[in-house]
């Protein structure tokens, strides 16, 4: 017979809890996430959170397309490497792009969609670095080419330009 749970609940009070600090925009119903969002969000996690593919992602990111260097670079079994790289290309992440014939060999391309990942795939490094990583050696060192200055990703607003903070924005429907 399984042991009952003997915690006390607390009363609910018809909020949800916000961890981040973001605000809904006056009029906006409490509860903004639907199933439908919610859904769709762990429909990306699920994809994404397995580490062998997010692995794959991040060194097409750094430039390694073809099967067999993927499989050099992360140790990865064959038959793991191909299912997961047959999934990033049906969620429409990477393509399949032939570079040899006879017999066919194809490298494994970014595509729009895959592209457009790539600040969340920076921010995410960045977390990892400040909360888990050695500060004085991050595991990841980007240099932007146009000033050749060291660089980390940062969040702006798209219309003046000021860093995005959670406490600075709010949902609007």
């Amino acid at each position: 017979m399984p042991a009952k749970n003997h915690a006390k609940r607390r009363p609910s009070t018809g909020r949800t809890s916000n961890p981040r600090g973001v605000r809904a925009a006056a009029g906006a119903p409490k509860d903004t996430a639907n199933a439908a969002d919610a859904a769709t969000v762990q429909q990306a996690l699920a994809l994404l959170a397995d580490r062998w593919t997010f692995s794959i992602v991040r060194d097409a990111y750094l430039g390694v397309h073809r099967f067999g260097e993927l499989q050099r670079n992360l140790g990865i079994a064959r038959n793991v490497l191909s299912d997961r790289l047959s999934k990033l290309v049906e969620h429409g992440l990477l393509e399949r792009v032939r570079y040899r014939t006879n017999p066919d060999w194809y490298e494994y391309r970014l595509t729009q969609r895959g592209l457009d990942l790539y600040p969340a795939i920076l921010a995410f490094f960045h977390w990892v670095d400040t909360h888990y990583g050695d500060p004085r050696r991050p595991a990841v060192r980007l240099r932007h080419r146009a000033c050749g200055q060291l660089t980390r990703p940062m969040l702006v607003c798209s219309d003046c330009r000021a860093p995005l903070r959670p406490q600075d924005v709010e949902v609007v429907q």
